[in-house]
């Protein structure tokens, strides 16, 4: 498969497992009167209404922050989806759209609660680490991702091959 469409794909399976996921614990259980609900003995389920970006930062009480951090979203969505449709990698492809999809997952919030639903609490004894969702895991994976792509020796593809003999004939 073409590195766009897992790309594609990547984002679209983000955003479906994000909305499906928040929408079900949001209104289809008692999540909201019965937290935390424990998963495992590190991890918590609690409802958590992050009107901010990235750790709660920043965080927007009136409709001019929250419509310029939706608006800042899609504006990156759309500026990572052209990156996507460019990237010559199935790594960079992937990763892009786990951070398109997740971008566009805590957008959708964003607009329709006018916060970021997030749901899992990871902590260990006194240790507590922010609360996060589908979306927001997405996101740092895709970054996670494009570090390593970045790291990752070029390649170069035929056509580039292609031109390169071309420009340099041999004698």
């Amino acid at each position: 498969m073409a590195p766009f469409r897992l790309g594609l794909l990547a984002a679209f399976l983000t955003l479906a497992i994000d909305q499906a996921s928040k929408l079900w614990l949001y209104l289809r259980t008692d999540l909201v009167l019965t937290q935390p609900w424990a998963v495992a003995p590190f991890t918590d389920f609690v409802v958590v209404w992050n009107r901010g970006v990235s750790y709660g930062m920043f965080q927007q009480e009136g409709d001019l922050g929250r419509w310029l951090l939706v608006g800042l979203s899609v504006v990156a969505a759309l500026a990572l989806g052209f990156w996507m449709k460019r990237a010559g990698t199935r790594l960079l492809a992937i990763s892009l759209g786990l951070i398109v999809g997740g971008a566009i997952g805590n957008a959708i919030d964003r607009a329709v609660f006018g916060a970021v639903f997030d749901f899992v609490h990871l902590h260990a004894g006194d240790w507590s680490w922010y609360v996060f969702n589908i979306a927001d895991a997405a996101i740092v994976a895709g970054v996670v991702g494009l570090i390593l792509d970045s790291l990752m020796p070029e390649r170069k593809t035929d056509r580039q091959h292609d031109l390169t003999d071309a420009s340099n004939p041999r004698p």
